[in-house]
């Protein structure tokens, strides 16, 4: 048998380092689908400038949610409703191709990761499904019903050894998972809801830290261990509905107010900061962060003739939103997400 240098296998290990190191370092890429008929990942810059569109071979038409795509690494995840699939996209320097669709129980709306799961909040159930490497398992590990499970789920999110869920008939819930990562059991409601609450909508996860809207009841609240701990109004911005954090600052976009706010959390502190940091030409439906960047996306007008945006900032070390650019999409594009972060993590 012929025997390799040592040079050449070590110049070959510094080559796939190298090729390592660039991919775990690539700019961050603007994700959010078209939803139409024929769903479509529409892959932008940070400046809002489209660069690739591609099939996600499956049905759109989902409203109303958020984390309709979730990015982990290199991959993103985007929910088809219609066709009852979400698909996985891989991106490889600064394209992406379609890597497999996996079915759902029921219609989706929302996906989560896990370091070894994918997670698919439906219209009625959550699921879990084993990931191997960059492979989703298509087969179900865990499958739980929803308390309501009456069509009004909103988002999934991972804390430890547990799935948080929002339902907008007035339900925040979680889901247990076993040791290695699969849902089990029954969702269960979580202890000190206000007596208040009106439409839970989005959240966003840290650690074992949930921040959840309260969009109708115009509050955000941190929920730990399956209990809310704390309460904070949203001031002079109506109806905060979908959140993202980078760093120590938490955005929430107001749909009615067209804005997004800033708040401090730390502890179990939410303090507004800024009730206005940004604002929109239409009514925000989603918001991601990532790499140092948040995006949102904001719809107005009716069928046939709805129009969405999509906006990109930049964030300071101050909290402070600078606009890189602003993006039109014909139609109500649904889910945002930013990919091939770097190393930065900003969740």
């Amino acid at each position: 048998m012929q025997k390799i240098p040592v040079l050449t296998v070590l110049a070959l290990l510094a080559g796939a380092a190298a090729t390592v190191q660039a991919q775990s370092h690539q700019n961050p890429l603007v994700v959010t689908a078209s939803n139409a008929t024929h769903n479509q990942l529409l892959v932008y810059d940070t400046t809002a400038r489209l660069i690739q569109t591609v099939a996600t071979q499956g049905q759109g038409g989902v409203s109303g949610n958020s984390g309709g795509i979730a990015a982990r690494g290199n991959l993103a995840a985007v929910v088809n409703f219609g066709s009852k699939t979400v698909s996985l996209f891989q991106r490889d320097n600064n394209s992406f191709h379609l890597k497999q669709t996996v079915p759902t129980v029921a219609p989706p709306v929302s996906v989560a990761f896990s370091s070894d799961h994918l997670y698919i909040l439906d219209t009625t159930k959550v699921e879990s499904h084993r990931m191997f490497g960059t492979i989703v398992n298509t087969n179900p590990d865990g499958v739980a019903s929803l308390l309501k499970a009456d069509g009004s789920s909103a988002q999934v999110g991972v804390v430890e050894r547990q799935l948080i869920i929002t339902e907008k008939s007035n339900a925040i819930e979680t889901v247990n998972l076993l040791n290695d990562g699969s849902v089990s059991g029954f969702a269960a409601s979580v202890a000190n809801i206000p007596a208040n609450v009106n439409t839970p909508f989005g959240l966003v996860t840290r650690g074992n830290n949930a921040y959840v809207t309260i969009a109708h009841a115009d509050e955000t609240s941190l929920v730990r261990n399956g209990a809310v701990l704390t309460v904070t109004p949203s001031g002079t911005q109506l109806s905060p509905c979908w959140l993202a954090l980078v760093g120590p600052f938490l955005y929430s976009s107001n749909s009615p107010s067209m804005s997004v706010s800033r708040y401090a959390v730390y502890g179990q502190k939410i303090v507004q900061d800024a009730a206005v940091a940004a604002t929109f030409s239409g009514s925000p439906t989603d918001i991601a962060s990532g790499g140092g960047f948040v995006a949102v996306i904001d719809g107005s007008g009716t069928a046939p003739n709805q129009v969405t945006h999509l906006s990109v900032f930049s964030v300071d070390e101050d909290g402070n939103l600078t606009s890189k650019g602003v993006a039109t999409i014909s139609g109500a594009a649904n889910g945002v997400a930013v990919v091939g972060s770097g190393d930065r993590d900003d969740d």
